[in-house]
């Protein structure tokens, strides 16, 4: 019965965990474009799949607890050991591992996109309130010297 239920579980998840893996590519393209409407779509998509990991996660935990194993790889595989499609169990669970982490390094990378935009539009921002210039240079390609800095409204 257990390992019905966490074989199911698990392949639930790399359904959803593939779901959840498109998203964050398309994340990344809008991210790309600075198309907030669909940054904004994407994100109401991605909550439900985060959470539905979440909870079949604390649900793997349980099943795995109530067996009094532990909640990693070797408990999961002491449990297969005892289950007829244990074989079945480890593959899915490795499946579903890569899964995770091909998520993971997709979000880093986002997360990176996301930071570097950031500091682009602070910089923007502080050159339109006049608290920073951009490098100026003069004929000899030195720094060049401006007598007196006014925001952009100003000039």
């Amino acid at each position: 019965m257990h390992d019905t239920n966490l074989l199911q579980l698990v392949s639930e998840d790399i359904g959803t965990a593939q779901q959840l893996l498109e998203l964050i590519d398309a994340e990344y393209q809008a991210l790309g474009q600075r198309d907030l409407p669909r940054l904004q779509e994407i994100l109401a998509q991605k909550l439900p799949l985060l959470s539905l990991l979440d909870q079949h996660g604390n649900a793997r935990s349980r099943l795995l607890a109530e067996q009094q194993l532990s909640n990693d790889r070797a408990g999961l595989q002491a449990l297969a050991a005892r289950l007829a499609d244990g074989e079945t169990l480890l593959a899915r669970s490795d499946e579903l591992s890569e899964l995770l982490a091909s998520c993971r390094t997709a979000n880093l990378r986002n997360g990176r996109v996301i930071r570097a935009n950031q500091a682009s539009l602070t910089s923007v921002l502080g050159i339109l309130r006049g608290g920073e210039t951009p490098g100026l240079y003069d004929s000899r390609g030195g720094a060049a010297r401006i007598a007196q800095q006014r925001p952009l409204s100003q000039a």
